[in-house]
């Protein structure tokens, strides 16, 4: 059996053209698996499979995505960074790549990801260049979605903030802190979530309701109530997919050690406390 190598590859991509991370059937539009896999696959000389730590939905953006993949140990020479990135498409770049040990599991090590997402609060008006990556929101009262935000902070059962489409053992998530910073134009809030894993697009669930206690629709009892309920029916719509990015992944190492087999669905399901980590 041929000797291989475990790469780990930190990647960035702008999500908009992108039918999500995880691989499409024909005629779905392209995945950020396919793409790095073939990038792969033409260095190592064979078919080569990538494993991601977060499958993010369609549209959604990354700057610190990571994935493993199993290489021939004979290709260990290569300046694995620059050759894949002189193959991918424009919109997607390896920030790193490295040798790990083969104990390494890009989805199952991972122990915590935060996620930012960006509203443009200027109604009427928005840079060209700033909407792929914002939610045109219009005015919004920041100091009223910082309030209700809290109110999603903890473990609760978050059923009533998952969308259908991805089943799962049980729907109980912990939000480690919920953070509002500027954002890089005067006309940006930034809202960073911080978890150990969510369900599917749960974080676009909780910045719909946040966008409506700006619009003083809603407040941290609403968030309460919903939780209470388990009830997506009665949640506010779904945030576009373009406020989205990935920010930045923990791995910590413990995750592999406590693995549980489940279904090849949310990639965390069937995982308990921090190995809980789904897409969005």
């Amino acid at each position: 059996m041929e000797p291989t190598l475990r790469l780990k590859c930190t990647l960035a991509y702008q999500g908009t053209d992108f039918a999500g991370w995880q691989y499409q059937p024909e005629g779905r539009g392209r995945s950020v698996q396919a793409c790095l896999e073939e990038a792969l696959a033409r260095l190592a000389g064979r078919p080569v499979r990538a494993h991601g730590a977060s499958r993010t939905d369609a549209g959604v953006h990354a700057l610190h995505q990571v994935a493993h993949a199993d290489v021939p140990a004979a290709r260990a020479h290569l300046p694995w960074r620059r050759a894949l990135n002189a193959l991918l498409p424009r919109d997607m770049a390896v920030l790193a790549a490295e040798e790990v040990s083969r104990e390494f599991h890009a989805r199952y090590d991972a122990t915590a990801k935060t996620y930012a997402y960006t509203f443009w609060l200027e109604q009427g008006f928005l840079l060209p260049q700033r909407r792929p990556f914002v939610w045109d929101a219009g005015s919004l009262d920041l100091d009223a979605m910082d309030e209700a935000a809290q109110a999603f902070v903890g473990s609760h059962d978050f059923a009533a903030f998952q969308n259908a489409g991805t089943p799962v053992a049980d729907t109980v998530r912990e939000v480690f802190s919920i953070t509002r910073h500027p954002g890089p134009t005067p006309h940006e809030a930034v809202f960073r979530v911080r978890g150990g894993g969510f369900l599917k697009q749960m974080v676009r669930n909780i910045m719909g309701c946040l966008a409506l206690a700006g619009q003083g629709k809603a407040n941290a009892q609403t968030v309460r109530s919903l939780l209470e309920t388990k009830d997506r029916t009665l949640a506010p719509a779904t945030a576009p997919a373009r406020g989205l990015c990935l920010e930045h992944m923990e791995f910590g190492g413990r995750g592999r050690k406590r693995r549980h087999q489940g279904p090849d669905g949310d990639p965390g399901e069937h995982l308990p406390d921090q190995e809980r980590l789904g897409g969005l």
